[in-house]
């Protein structure tokens, strides 16, 4: 396994943090949620390197590569951003790096059709939801520094989301009818993997994070399973179902599937 060291690009960035405001456990709390966010942020720009050959092949337009070039050193600025935050709160920026897997490539599909599937699974569902759980998270934190660091964060990520339906609109001139019904196909196994991901990166707690915490970037588990799920209904299900996509129908064979596994596992 490779480690991944950001003790040094964190410590660059300058962060100071009153760690007196914290209990000892809500620091290493705080401590391990920082570091995940490191870790997540950091692969994360993996993601977007993938999309540049698919778009290549798909025939997009060069300035919107360039955009996709651009959220690669975002991700990659976040990691950072992370970092700090654990270095200031007296952390070590360190984690180990997991075995990346590629973005898929679809095989089964053609380069268009390969290329709308990552770009709604990536853009358009897990970013849309990051944008409202960063943008909760915000409003709960309470040092400037922290305040800034996701104030960063947030705009990129509102860029990301944004990127992905812009994208679905300037290809829509070449999205047929067939296209258009595999798509939709599609959505379901794109809305069941963001659930099976997000609810496994927002576990409920045994009690509910203390006020203090919750204030250096600590989620309130319950909320963010809510947030999730009111985004996901109100935000993109309508988006997608503006787009000629079974948004609606596709959401409910993907948390019908969710909560039957979820039973079983219990």
């Amino acid at each position: 396994m490779t480690t991944l060291d950001m003790r040094q690009a964190g410590q660059a960035e300058g962060m100071k943090l009153d760690r007196g405001a914290l209990s000892e456990a809500d620091r290493q709390s705080a401590i391990a949620t920082w570091q995940g966010r490191m870790l997540n942020e950091h692969v994360s720009a993996r993601v977007f390197a993938g999309l540049i050959p698919q778009m290549m092949a798909a025939g997009v337009d060069v300035r919107m590569q360039l955009e996709v070039a651009s959220m690669i050193q975002e991700e990659l600025r976040h990691g950072v951003l992370c970092a700090a935050a654990v270095e200031a709160l007296g952390g070590e920026a360190v984690a180990t790096l997991p075995v990346l897997q590629p973005v898929p490539s679809h095989e089964d599909a053609e380069p268009l059709e390969a290329l709308l599937r990552n770009v709604l699974s990536i853009c358009c569902l897990s970013e849309t939801v990051a944008v409202a759980l960063i943008t909760a998270e915000r409003l709960e934190t309470r040092p400037p520094e922290l305040q800034e660091a996701l104030t960063e964060i947030l705009g990129d990520e509102i860029g990301h989301a944004r990127f992905g339906w812009r994208l679905l609109d300037a290809l829509e001139p070449r999205i047929d009818d067939a296209l258009r019904e595999r798509l939709g196909d599609y959505l379901p196994v794109a809305l069941l993997h963001l659930l099976n991901y997000e609810l496994d990166h927002l576990p409920l707690q045994p009690r509910p994070p203390s006020d203090a915490v919750e204030g250096y970037g600590v989620c309130h588990g319950k909320d963010a399973r809510a947030l999730l799920y009111d985004t996901i209904e109100s935000v993109i299900v309508p988006e997608l179902q503006a787009r000629g996509l079974p948004g609606q129908s596709a959401w409910s064979v993907a948390r019908a599937e969710y909560e039957a596994g979820a039973q079983q596992n219990h």
